[in-house]
């Protein structure tokens, strides 16, 4: 394996996880409030929906993109009016929301464009463009460094850039504000932070909120790099993120480099559709599979591990 082709597969591995590390930021600031958001999959399947058939309608990537939002937004409000209002079963409600996603999207699919569930191909317009900056071409003739900066900081979308962007914010809001302080408490001891005088309800209701907007900008970049909408075109996305999000013990940095991981095996199997070790030959589906099998294994190995918020699943009933 030469240079170029390393750096290749890492390019790939970055545009890969870009989507979950959006969907794991999202379930980050949720899970981090004390609500467990299995829903991660139907606002990546809303927002890649609304995204691409509005984007189709209107012409525009950027209405496509608030359509997106909206979508994502939509159904996290709805998951809290069913957990945080009504204080229902968070894990049931997040499963609900995924069939419910996974339903209406291609039914509403086949009733606005006749085409068995999926979007009309999105043309140039109505996709994120990617960005060259110009210091990549003055580094272009650097031995080594050049090939890297074209393949790697170079050619990604505006959505990958936001998605990098949002590790350091996270970070920050979450460990240097007085809102991730309260945030953080509210997914640890939510009666001490009632106590206080500050709403439990606002607060997982905000957290929510920034959930629906990261998944929201996920969905959007499934759409824009496919050129549209295809049924379950998430393709356990969500659930690939909540097991990075145990992985990364709910702290932004390592969410990062959980889901480069998943992006990285999900790379290496789709270029290297079959190897050879020897006489036997590695089976396509095995390699295509890597994604999810890590996802096995670190969901058995690390669920002990990893201890999440304390008040995490568990409806606050204020005391009176």
């Amino acid at each position: 394996m030469d240079y170029l082709t390393v750096i290749q597969i890492l390019d790939s591995a970055l545009r890969l996880a870009t989507p979950l590390l959006l969907t794991c930021l999202a379930g980050l600031f949720s899970e981090r409030a004390g609500v467990v958001d299995i829903g991660l999959e139907a606002k990546l399947l809303a927002a890649a929906f609304l995204s691409g058939a509005v984007a189709h309608t209107t012409g525009s990537i950027w209405i496509g993109l608030g359509a997106g939002v909206a979508g994502s937004l939509a159904f996290s409000m709805l998951h809290g009016l069913a957990s945080i209002t009504f204080k229902g079963d968070q894990l049931i409600s997040g499963v609900a929301l995924n069939f419910l996603a996974a339903g209406l999207t291609v039914v509403i699919g086949q009733a606005w464009f006749k085409l068995g569930g999926r979007t009309p191909s999105l043309t140039p317009d109505e996709r994120f463009s990617s960005w060259e900056p110009s210091f990549t071409e003055a580094m272009s003739h650097i031995p080594v460094i050049g090939p890297a900066a074209d393949e790697l900081i170079a050619g990604h979308t505006v959505l990958t850039y936001i998605a990098l962007a949002a590790v350091p914010l996270s970070w920050w809001v979450l460990f240097r504000t007085r809102f991730g302080l309260r945030l953080r408490a509210v997914g640890e001891n939510p009666s001490a932070v009632d106590t206080a005088g500050v709403s439990v309800v606002a607060l997982r209701y905000a957290a929510l909120v920034i959930a629906g907007v990261l998944c929201g900008l996920a969905g959007t970049y499934l759409a824009s790099l496919a050129a549209g909408f295809v049924k379950d075109m998430s393709a356990g996305r969500g659930y690939i993120a909540l097991a990075a999000l145990i992985f990364a013990k709910w702290r932004p940095w390592y969410a990062l480099y959980a889901t480069l991981l998943f992006g990285l095996l999900e790379a290496i199997g789709n270029r290297y559709q079959s190897i050879s070790v020897g006489d036997f030959v590695i089976p396509v589906q095995f390699m295509q599979a890597l994604p999810y099998i890590l996802t096995v294994i670190i969901l058995a190995g690390f669920v002990g591990k990893a201890i999440p918020p304390r008040a995490g699943g568990q409806p606050y009933v204020k005391e009176r």
